[in-house]
């Protein structure tokens, strides 16, 4: 049993100063092993004396839990044994226990000396019984208290040895708003110095929420930093208590969040396949403006790889250590996409998170932002893009706080942006604000030097993933392989290849393992007068000529003859856009 009552020492000698003044007589108060802790009058100088050997009495109501009154001390049976019987001085005793969760901590002695103490005591016993019940239970009520601060203590002292093992922030701040203890991070995040003592802490919560974290403002030493996580109050008694605040800094929580939502894995331009000249062209391309904050556009049929190049942008560039943000503008309806791109705060809207939201393009701050689908953003959100693109500045929905931003864009469609210009679907304005640098990825049919190559790579990978076993590739497969126009491109190449790999029962992989669609169309002889296909070729001849721009297709449509709107419907026929 822990002695409580010896660690609260000096308040347990108030009590018996208050007892002996009230009740006129001398006051003895003793803990669990008779030790003396406090004392008035004849005990005044005997505090701290065991008296295990003589303090038979108190060592009964240690035992029983139960008051003792002594009227005649000394000449009581329990009195045997004690080495003043025969000479005691006392002439009166009340013992009374002192209990904490019914066990006994310690008791409370009252003495009387002479016979005026001892008739003023029995004149008043019940009521001075009554008191010195009360002034036991007191006793005990503070001593619990000292347990729990001192279990409080041994918790913080803990949990200060922890907090330096933690990937977060932690600082512990009093009652008084003073840093108590900071962790190894929290000093490296607030710029704390080692010599720096009796810093003051404001900490103020906004009404944000990043990754169901709250945004805090923090101000210490004269900075002010802006934090996301979570502050606790534990209480040690009614007015002292200790803020533990476990946080970390914006950018650290962004980049948490992208990690977790952007699942695919970063991949540069050595990840990326092909011997094709143009496929050549465009990766030194990539390296030229990679460092640059220009905006891009990458062009191409669906399945060419735009996000794989649009991620070796950001590998190649001085950004590769911040974020990169993907968005698809054709997978999310209108009327949430605004709200993805610019987040929003709390309120903004109905149905809207209660924490608030941070935007795509705030997350993607010193980083990149890939905007997929571009073709098919609203015109009113178009306008808003290209807000962002030239003041380089997001507001909230539901907000008018204007926050910085710094995003390299990069977006990336299989329309015809320039015939959806002339809808009225497409705003010409941000056209020309997206297309600084232009980035073409040729179809599969255009770089059919590259589809063996591919398909040896996408083999490897699915007999890999599927643990099979190729004993032989048959060489007249590359045959049919090449005889296919692959409107799906790239990403059709590697289904084929997985479903290939699927079929495998023997270790072969032949051309019996395609799928229907292409081994049909590759066992289809084209004729050699196809006007259709003489058509094409000219068209292709000319774009490869000219150009791909707006200006150069009207010189193509002049050359044939043919009316600009039908230049576009045959490119479109022809997916030569």
């Amino acid at each position: 049993m822990e002695n409580y009552i010896k660690s609260m020492q000096d308040t347990i000698m108030k009590y018996a100063e208050i007892l002996s003044e009230v009740l006129k007589v001398d006051v003895e108060i003793l803990d669990y092993k008779l030790n003396r802790i406090a004392g008035t009058g004849e005990f005044e100088g005997k505090i701290n004396n065991d008296i295990s050997n003589e303090g038979h009495i108190y060592k009964r109501v240690i035992e029983t839990g139960e008051k003792n009154v002594n009227r005649n001390p000394g000449k009581q049976e329990i009195c045997i044994g004690c080495p003043h019987m025969n000479s005691c001085e006392e002439k009166f005793g009340m013992s009374t226990p002192i209990k904490m969760n019914n066990k006994v901590i310690g008791v409370i002695g009252f003495v009387c000396f002479t016979e005026k103490q001892k008739q003023h005591i029995l004149r008043n016993l019940e009521t001075f019984s009554k008191f010195s019940d009360q002034i036991a239970d007191l006793i005990a009520l503070k001593a619990k208290e000292e347990i729990e601060k001192n279990s409080m203590m041994d918790i913080m002292n803990l949990l200060i040895k922890t907090i330096d093992k933690m990937e977060e922030g932690v600082a512990i701040v009093d009652e008084n708003n003073k840093l108590f203890k900071a962790n190894h991070l929290a000093k490296n995040i607030l710029k704390i110095s080692k010599n720096e003592k009796e810093l003051t802490v404001d900490l103020t919560a906004t009404e944000n929420y990043i990754f169901n974290k709250r945004e805090y403002i923090l101000n210490i030493n004269g900075k002010s930093f802006m934090l996301i996580g979570d502050a606790y109050k534990i209480h040690l008694s009614d007015v002292q208590f200790y803020k533990i605040f476990i946080f970390n800094d914006l950018d650290t929580m962004k980049e948490r969040l992208f990690t977790v939502t952007n699942t695919k894995e970063n991949i540069g331009l050595d990840r990326i396949l092909g011997e094709n000249q143009k496929i050549l062209d465009i990766k030194q391309k990539i390296k030229k403006v990679a460092s640059s904050t220009s905006t891009v556009l990458i062009t191409g049929e669906s399945g060419t790889g735009k996000e794989l190049f649009s991620r070796a942008f950001h590998m190649e560039s001085d950004r590769v250590n911040q974020p990169f943000i993907a968005i698809n503008c054709a997978s999310i309806p209108d009327t949430l996409l605004e709200s993805e791109l610019f987040g929003y705060v709390k309120g903004a809207f109905t149905g809207a998170d209660p924490k608030g939201k941070i935007g795509k393009i705030e997350l993607a701050h010193g980083g990149t932002l890939f905007l997929d689908e571009i073709g098919d953003m609203p015109l009113y959100l178009q306008a808003k893009l290209l807000r962002v693109l030239e003041d380089r500045k997001v507001v909230r929905l539901g907000s008018n706080k204007v926050i910085d931003v710094d995003v390299r864009i990069i977006a990336a469609t299989n329309k015809n942006l320039e015939k959806i210009i002339q809808e009225k679907t497409f705003r010409e304005d941000l056209f020309y604000r997206l297309n600084v640098i232009p980035i073409y990825i040729p179809p599969l049919r255009d770089r059919k030097d590259d589809i063996q190559l591919l398909a040896e790579f996408f083999i490897k990978k699915y007999t890999k993933l599927f643990n099979k076993e190729i004993k032989h590739i048959d060489p007249k497969l590359i045959e049919y392989l090449l005889k296919y126009d692959w409107p799906g491109n790239v990403r059709e190449l590697e289904n084929a290849m997985e479903y290939m790999v699927n079929m495998i029962h023997n270790g072969i992989i032949d051309a019996s393992l395609l799928p229907s669609k292409i081994l049909n169309s590759s066992c289809i002889n084209d004729h050699e007068f196809n006007l259709e296909k003489i058509e094409k070729e000219t068209i292709q001849k000319a774009l490869k000529t000219y150009g791909r721009d707006l200006e150069s297709k009207k010189k193509i449509s002049k050359k044939l003859g043919i009316g600009i709107a039908t230049l576009y419907r045959k490119l479109e026929k022809y997916k030569l856009q």
